[in-house]
């Protein structure tokens, strides 16, 4: 990684703890909706206990299932990434391009907080 030498103010580093802050709570929040969505739904009736319709639903109910699986694993991964870039707040690395080593631009730490890579960088990937 190249030496850092430039980094953001206190008060730019603090409005991007403001904007992780929120995102990882939105997030924490989608995450236990996708979480009971694909447990159990403690839904035990016994109005859809149809042969024909059991076996179209049952098809159905799988696949939302997964589908709210690989949804929560991102927005896990996403939720990480976010509580890294927290730490790299405090540690004085945040919003340095761990390629280039300049400053990652405001506007895309504003939307994409946990990016360690600058617009530069990311073309060239």
């Amino acid at each position: 990684m190249p030496d850092i030498k430039a980094k953001f103010s206190e008060k730019d580093l603090q409005e991007f703890k403001e904007i992780i802050d929120t995102k990882i709570k939105r997030a924490e929040e989608d995450l236990a909706l996708l979480r009971a969505a694909y447990k159990n739904d403690a839904n035990n009736g016994t109005d859809d206990t149809l042969s024909s319709f059991k076996s179209f639903d049952e098809g159905s109910e799988v696949m939302n299932k997964e589908k709210n699986v690989q949804l929560a694993i991102r927005q896990e991964k996403f939720i990480r990434d976010l509580n890294n870039a927290l730490l790299r707040i405090e540690n004085g690395t945040y919003g340095v391009c761990r390629v280039t080593g300049k400053l990652i631009q405001k506007e895309r730490l504003r939307l994409v907080p946990h990016a360690t890579l600058s617009i530069e960088a990311k073309r060239k990937q």
